[in-house]
């Protein structure tokens, strides 16, 4: 062992009291700056994400009893070329009950360590991992380093931060002490220790493959359960780079490197089902549609389920002392990647007759108006757009805007960026719909699609919205209020549908944004997910308490 928890505790100490405290701290830099990560750092990035482009996937030791698959696609065009290991369900985990007995006996501080070396290394490769991301998933460089490397990492840091925090609750031995009134006291020596559940499955997704699975990888991996990562198939690479980098660490710190595994599988042949119905599962984490997170919840037997699911999420505006502010952070919002995520919004409740702004009485058309000029101003810059749109990750998207331009009166009309010829791409389509026509906008539409929806007045916005948030799920919600009384009831009112609500947003902040230590990521209190990202809860099930005593002679 070489010290990895006393090297990285100033580090955890840090992340500990950035999540008790809820200020801003990062402990990977966001920036892709050669003064940070080193003068070379993003060419040699490049060049290591090439170097891997139709070449088989070298996992040393991985179990593998199948023929490697790969069928990789970039949104910007190219095929990756890439094939890995693959192996059967049985083969699994079949491996990883064979590590399992080394890395539950390991202390909590040796996980841990273990845990936070897989980080920082994770960080020293950001702009491979950047590559690796923005050609599976679509998303432009900028936000792929960002969103796949540091605050990524950050989420697997607050994820281990509290795993270990929850671990160390409580002490590894005590001397119980009960009187006995005139007798001699009865002494008991206790014993506690930290048990692992079993084995954990992180089922990724295919927008957000390292920020949406770090949690649970990082949280379960920290309590003591091997962990078994099952990426999608059009997105295995970010993933791959991760295991690979566990298993490293795991094998030179003394360990099975099958305490980490990679499960891949090709479309039409998904090994999905056959892992979370397997008896030996007893965490899973899951990032998806609401359907096959309702099938897998429904099928995981006695299996703890974490999920981030999918729902509606929404704006109100029931006035604002910034028009083109607002205008402004909603066109970005609704930009941003191209609206394929989980907290984008896709629901714009406006009073029918109009709001009050700082440039006077504002019409319900003039508000719409208002919103799709600054996408349009937003996006003219083709060097821009591509940097906040990105690409489309699922083809599946552009049928889906395909489809809904019939289902509303399209104020904005969907366009592909100029200059990426060979990506797929989408800029927003908005459409204007009524509050009664709840068949358009009243469920999930992924990607580019968003609906201005008439109201009578801003209370009504927001009952709808958080009604729709009860029903369907939604993750964020925002309002644009200037009276306070509106604001708190409105903050009341998503609180009860379990939605976190931002206010007022009009400068460098949006409501797609999640930080970690700060924000919680979904509630886990309505449709869009049973976990949030990060609380206690989402670490502390990870693990039971076992005990062993004994009379302490006298």
């Amino acid at each position: 062992m070489t010290g990895l928890f006393e090297r990285h505790q100033p580090t955890l100490q840090a992340a500990t009291d950035a999540a008790a405290k809820r200020d801003y701290w990062s402990a990977y830099p966001e920036v892709p700056s050669g003064k940070i990560y080193g003068e070379t750092a993003k060419d040699d990035g490049l060049a290591s994400y090439k170097a891997r482009l139709a070449q088989p996937f070298d996992l040393p030791g991985h179990p593998a009893d199948k023929s490697p698959v790969g069928v990789e696609i970039s949104p910007f065009g190219p095929a990756l070329g890439i094939t890995y290991p693959a192996a059967s369900p049985d083969l699994l985990i079949s491996a990883s009950r064979a590590a399992a007995s080394q890395w539950a006996s390991a202390s909590p501080e040796v996980r841990t360590g273990i845990c936070l070396e897989i980080l920082a290394r994770l960080n020293a490769r950001s702009f491979e991992m950047a590559n690796a991301v923005m050609h599976t998933t679509g998303q432009a460089f900028a936000m792929a380093f960002q969103a796949g490397g540091p605050h990524a990492q950050d989420r697997g840091l607050e994820a281990v931060a509290y795993a270990y925090a929850e671990m160390s609750r409580t002490p590894l031995q005590a001397i119980w002490t009960k009187p006995q009134g005139r007798g001699e006291p009865i002494v008991m020596e206790k014993h506690w220790r930290i048990f692992p559940r079993g084995i954990s499955l992180v089922i990724g997704c295919n927008t957000f493959p390292t920020w949406n699975s770090y949690p649970g990888l990082f949280a379960s991996l920290a309590t003591g359960n091997t962990v078994i990562v099952k990426p999608h198939p059009a997105a295995i690479l970010p993933l791959a780079i991760t295991v690979e980098i566990a298993r490293q660490v795991l094998v030179e710190e003394g360990f099975a490197a099958d305490i980490v595994l990679l499960a891949t599988d090709a479309p039409g042949a998904e090994i999905t089902k056959d892992l979370v119905r397997h008896p030996a599962i007893a965490i899973i984490d899951y990032t998806g549609s609401n359907s096959f997170g309702s099938w897998v919840r429904e099928n995981a037997g006695s299996a703890d389920v974490y999920t981030e699911e999918a729902g509606v999420n929404s704006i109100v505006i029931g006035a604002t002392d910034d028009f083109a502010g607002m205008c402004g952070n909603i066109a970005f919002s609704l930009s941003l990647y191209s609206g394929q995520m989980c907290t984008a919004p896709q629901d714009i409740f406006v009073p029918r007759g109009g709001i009050e702004t700082n440039e006077g009485h504002k019409s319900f058309e003039e508000v719409a108006s208002g919103i799709t000029a600054a996408v349009d101003a937003l996006l003219a810059d083709p060097a821009r757009a591509a940097g906040i749109c990105g690409a489309i990750a699922n083809p599946d998207t552009l049928a889906r805007i395909a489809a809904a331009r019939s289902v509303g009166r399209v104020l904005r009309e969907s366009m592909p960026v100029e200059g990426l010829d060979e990506a797929r791409t989408a800029t927003p389509l908005i459409l204007a719909v009524d509050a009664a026509d709840t068949d358009a906008y009243g469920e999930e539409r992924f990607g580019p699609i968003a609906f201005v929806v008439a109201v009578d007045n801003v209370t009504e916005g927001v009952n709808r919205a958080a009604e729709l948030a009860e029903r369907k799920g939604a993750i964020t919600a925002a309002l644009y209020e200037t009276d306070e009384a509106r604001i708190l009831g409105a903050a009341d009112r998503f609180a009860a549908a379990g939605v976190n609500l931002s206010v007022n947003l009009t400068g460098g902040i949006y409501v797609n944004q999640s930080a970690a230590f700060s924000d919680f990521h979904v509630t886990g209190a309505n449709p869009a997910g049973n976990a949030s990202l990060t609380d206690a809860a989402f670490v502390a099930n990870r693990f039971r308490v076992v005990m062993w005593r004994r009379p302490v002679a006298a």
